[in-house]
């Protein structure tokens, strides 16, 4: 395993040590460089958090629509 955070890289051997790295903000990837963890803490910016709940929004609106339209 891998602990990634910037541009540092760190090798995991254990799952402790693992959890250490997460809560230091280190997000932990697998062997394969997948993730397998995010870090504890992380935030998402603002503009895309609301870009994301207005597309939610559109995407709730037009799945109702939908719905109603394959009852009739």
């Amino acid at each position: 395993m891998k602990a990634i955070k910037g541009n540092k890289a760190y090798t995991v051997n254990t799952t402790e040590e693992a959890k250490v790295y997460k809560a230091q903000g280190f997000d932990i990837y697998d062997d394969n460089g997948k993730i397998k963890e995010h870090a504890i803490g992380k935030t998402v910016p603002l503009e895309s958090y609301e870009a994301l709940a207005k597309e939610n929004e559109k995407l709730k609106a037009e799945n109702k629509k939908l719905k109603s339209d394959q009852k009739e």
